[in-house]
């Protein structure tokens, strides 16, 4: 096996949960209000069902092919040459989506924050940081996502509960104005977010529970579905009609926060709720490009891709997207279809194909012990 080290379930739960979230928290809201408008709070819930539906894929392969990732049992399943056209597809999305993910973090923080330092200090400074968790495996990244996903999430609860005395809950009334369509079409973008949760296939034969990751892989789906619903009505009970408007309604938010003239302008808090979920996230990515290329080439060991995938994605992250309006465009539109079709729309074909092919075998076997007989 190429990777030797071990995880437990919890430890793939918070990267999942980690990994979804990271982008989902601070751009989903305005996508989603675009087209639900007041019901933006609701599209997350129909967007669950990929998510759910992702897990019950990604669990039932794995027990159709313990030990393997889909670039492994693609090939198996497929054959050799369609096998690795497929893997390859995969592989090639994953810098693609490695590269979006750092230009999303670079245009967030520099536009932000740190507008005087240049977006390629802030991509090659994540991207090295990166690099060493995944060249230290699956140990690595389980323990140093759980140290950041706790960055991640209590400061995001801190600051949502902050912000307590500035929601306007008539915000959200009338609720279905235009009927229950909207919120089922905006459920578009979210699930293409819940449709990530599939990484969990390349950590799958390194857990050391297995039957707890059943459990834990849907209650991870669920827990999401909460905080993106809590997350939406933030948006919503903040901003109202103006939440379509901005790029980044949580961080926006954040700057509503003044408690007796002491605590305010949290906007440091999105900082580091967005630094530390992208770093869980880029690692997942990062780490599902390096294993699978290995498995993909035959290699022994996956550490000396490490860093030349490292200099790609870093030219990836330019090259992807010319500037932040493209970015948003891209997230609203095309990204949300690739990313469907690559981690459920594939792997339900590749479930669907499995069990036919079960079925073809057990009706063989049937046929042939009744010729014997």
């Amino acid at each position: 096996m190429i990777e030797k080290g071990k995880m437990s379930a919890f430890q793939v739960a918070i990267i999942l949960y980690a990994t979804v979230l990271a982008t989902a928290i601070l751009i989903v809201p305005s996508l989603t209000s675009r087209i639900a408008g007041k019901d933006l709070w609701l599209s997350p819930v129909w967007a669950s069902l990929v998510g759910f539906f992702t897990v019950y894929d990604a669990i039932q392969l794995h027990k159709l092919y313990p030990g393997e990732t889909i670039i492994q049992y693609c090939q198996h399943m497929l054959g050799s040459f369609l096998g690795k056209v497929i893997g390859f597809l995969y592989l090639i999305s994953f810098v693609y989506f490695c590269g979006i993910i750092l230009r999303e973090y670079a245009e967030f923080i520099v536009g932000s924050f740190l507008t005087a330092t240049p977006m390629v200090v802030v991509i090659g400074g994540l991207t090295f940081v990166c690099a060493v968790a995944v060249r230290g495996g699956v140990e690595v990244i389980g323990r140093s996502s759980q140290v950041f996903s706790g960055l991640f999430i209590f400061p995001l609860l801190l600051m949502i509960l902050m912000l307590l005395p500035d929601w306007k809950i008539s915000n959200m009334f009338p609720v279905f104005e235009h009927g229950i369509m909207p919120s089922i079409i905006g459920a578009t973008t979210p699930q293409a977010w819940f449709s990530e949760v599939f990484l969990m296939t390349f950590f799958l034969s390194f857990v050391t529970d297995r039957l707890r990751m059943i459990k834990y892989g849907y209650v991870t789906v669920f827990v999401i579905l909460l905080t993106l619903v809590i997350t939406n009505l933030t948006a919503l009970f903040v901003f109202g009609k103006m939440t379509p408007m901005l790029v980044y309604p949580v961080m926006n938010a954040a700057s509503y926060v003044n408690i007796a003239d002491f605590l305010e302008h949290l906007e440091a808090v999105v900082m580091a709720v967005w630094v530390a979920g992208a770093f869980v996230k880029i690692n997942t990515f990062y780490y599902a490009l390096v294993l699978g290329t290995a498995q993909w080439l035959n290699l022994s060991d996956y550490r000396s891709l490490v860093l030349p995938y490292g200099l790609i994605i870093t030219l990836f992250s330019f090259w992807s997207l010319p500037n932040l309006q493209v970015m948003v465009h891209l997230l609203e539109t095309s990204i949300p279809f690739y990313l469907t079709l690559l981690f459920t729309v594939i792997p339900s074909l590749l479930l669907l194909i499995s069990y036919i092919r079960n079925k073809l075998r057990q009706a063989r076997k049937t046929v042939s012990v009744r010729d014997e007989t």
